[in-house]
């Protein structure tokens, strides 16, 4: 087991985690839950988003010990089983183009321009040139991983520091009290109006995916692994082996030994992970709690709830209540860019859990030039994604995906289970498997 770095020098795959996840939760459904039903489901945020800290840890945790992505792991327990998920998966990302798409409708506002379109077709517009920039990127990038990291940075601390500005409207601090109360005591009469029939889909998805949550999760393994987080720092790159030992056989996971120092190691490196994946769950619940408080301070009075095309523009009210127009230019900048970096992100890690799955079942295939098929995907997904954008505005797309991912998660889960607590903790030495504890926890949020 190598020696973990500094842990604040090593910080990033939760800051990635957190960024990520601003471009759907945050920005999308529940400001609309929110905006549309008040305080009666708030309540179910907090245990929504500290729900997954045990299953984003287990993710890692398959990376630590191992040093290759959970995707993997799931064709090694059972390769029917990780051809499944692995199908299941491929559907289930068919449609994120649309984050980009609603990352669009705040371009689109902004500019107005092509000034001869429709917003819709603007919107496809600048979708479609947002899916080209960062392709690009992807594919001229000599750090991808790096590239991908260094943006979604920014993305976090300047949506974070946004939101906070905005939250110090007199408007806002005025219902800061019931808001709070909200938290914790559920607005019965409010959920009396619920409308099952056309929003149901939305709550659930809401409250599974209050972070990152279906397939996306497992994005955190392979942020990991490029980190080289414990076992990682022996795993390959899309460019080769890292500098230092290479396993002896590429195809198979290098275990930590019995070494006295691994022990103690491991336990650096759990640390490690449980801080990285805090600040990825914290860091986006306040986000979320801030856009959830701004919808009921300013959005809610008004009646206005984001949807169709309109999906990321409603809320530059936010912004607008406290710099008036350019708070609003303001907000649809910050909007845009980070509902289209959720396109640069995920096209990323699909790209590689589809080299996983191809490794996994075609013998020779981590051979050849990884790297290349990479950019192969890398492209493959941008002409898909770009082609069913069109198909409907983002908010049913989204939701198709999510639908999807909410049954991976519960499939998923149940491998993780088999994965880390019997096909890893066999072959580990004493004093390094995990705990009955931990395992009766993971069982609980699987049954949850």
């Amino acid at each position: 087991m190598p020696a973990r770095p500094a842990i604040w020098m090593f910080i990033g795959p939760g800051i990635v985690w957190m960024a990520l996840a601003q471009g759907s939760g945050e920005l999308i459904w529940w400001p609309y839950i929110i905006a549309k039903y008040g305080l009666a489901f708030l309540f179910i945020l907090i245990p929504a988003c500290l729900l997954q800290f045990p299953l984003t840890f287990e993710i890692a945790r398959y990376t630590v010990l191992t040093g290759e992505g959970v995707f993997r792991g799931f064709f090694r327990l059972n390769r029917v089983y990780g051809f499944l998920l692995w199908l299941m998966f491929t559907v289930s990302f068919l449609w994120f183009g649309a984050f980009v798409t609603a990352g669009g409708t705040a371009i689109a506002a902004l500019t107005d321009y092509p000034a001869d379109c429709t917003r819709s077709q603007q919107t496809l517009f600048w979708a479609s040139l947002s899916i080209f920039v960062f392709t690009v990127a992807l594919l001229f990038a000599k750090g991808i991983y790096v590239l991908i990291e260094w943006v979604m940075k920014v993305v976090a601390v300047v949506s974070l520091i946004g939101m906070v500005l905005a939250c110090m409207h007199p408007k806002v601090l005025a219902v800061i009290g019931q808001f709070l109360t909200g938290l914790a005591v559920p607005d019965f009469e409010r959920m009396k109006t619920f409308d099952v029939e056309a929003d149901a889909e939305r709550l659930l998805t809401a409250v599974t995916f209050a972070g990152l949550g279906g397939f996306w999760t497992l994005f955190y393994s392979y942020w990991m692994k490029e980190k080289g987080a414990g076992m990682a720092a022996y795993s390959r790159r899309l460019s080769g082996f890292r500098a230092g030992e290479t396993p002896p056989n590429a195809t198979q996971p290098a275990l930590p030994d019995h070494a006295p120092e691994s022990q103690t190691r491991l336990k650096q490196w759990y640390r490690y992970v449980s801080i990285e994946t805090l600040i990825g769950i914290v860091g986006n619940l306040a986000t979320t709690l801030m856009t959830c408080l701004l919808a009921f301070a300013l959005l809610h009075p008004e009646g206005l709830v984001p949807k169709g095309f309109d999906i990321a523009v409603v809320q530059s009210e936010f912004f607008a209540a406290t710099w008036d127009n350019f708070g609003r230019i303001l907000f649809l900048f910050i909007a845009g860019t980070f509902l289209a970096d959720t396109w640069l992100a995920t096209v990323d890690c699909v790209s590689r859990i589809h080299l996983d799955a191809l490794a996994a079942m075609w013998p020779g295939f981590e051979k050849r030039n990884q790297r290349n098929w990479y950019y192969a995907i890398v492209l493959l997904l941008a002409i898909i994604t770009s082609v069913t954008m069109q198909f409907d505005s983002p908010g049913p797309l989204i939701l198709i995906s999510s639908v999807i991912g909410i049954f991976g998660t519960v499939i998923y889960s149940v491998g993780l289970i088999l994965l880390n607590y019997r096909l890893v903790n066999r072959q580990l030495p004493d004093g390094m498997r995990a705990t009955r504890c931990g395992l009766f926890i993971f069982i609980g949020v699987t049954t949850f």
